[in-house]
């Protein structure tokens, strides 16, 4: 892997393709069994490569990661949208393929995305995560995350809890 060329840019709509496949699956490994299937499956086709083409021109912020043969994850950020909460940047997503999982390209994206907000003035960031998603809460507590508040969420009818990492 180290010959790797890797690169964190803003995501044009050529790579809407490569965000879609990311996308689902990102999410068929993280929330299979948690997201009530068909709930999923929705949420899951909703997501096509039109969508993501649409997408890449809109207002957030959208970055991927890009090993030199497209895109292998993605992150969209921007102003906090909680103004019940102490912060004034959010991660709202950041999804890898399970491949590149576990090797540190997502805290080189969580990093990037974090540099960028700062560079905005937006010192506290924060990060929500469905609670049962052991793995992606692990990731933001490594990272330094302070839990800071936990709320319920009804998805696809069944009661899911969130969790909101703040990041200083």
């Amino acid at each position: 892997m180290s010959d790797l060329l890797v690169s964190i840019r803003h995501a044009n709509a050529d790579d809407a393709a490569a965000l879609s496949r990311v996308f689902e699956a990102a999410w068929r490994e993280a929330y299979t069994g948690i997201i009530p299937g068909i709930t999923l499956e929705k949420m899951l086709s909703r997501r096509n490569e039109r969508w993501w083409r649409s997408t890449v021109s809109r207002g957030r912020p959208l970055v991927v990661l890009d090993i030199g043969q497209g895109a292998v994850g993605y992150a969209s950020y921007g102003r906090c949208r909680d103004r019940s909460v102490p912060a004034e940047g959010e991660i709202d997503e950041l999804y890898l393929l399970p491949e590149y999982q576990g090797i540190g390209f997502g805290r080189r994206l969580f990093r990037a995305v974090c540099n960028d907000l700062r560079h905005h003035g937006m010192n506290r960031i924060l990060v929500w995560a469905l609670a049962e998603n052991e793995r992606a809460c692990a990731f933001y507590r490594g990272l330094g995350g302070e839990r800071i508040a936990r709320v319920e969420e009804r998805i696809g009818g069944a009661p899911l809890a969130k969790v909101a990492y703040l990041f200083r």
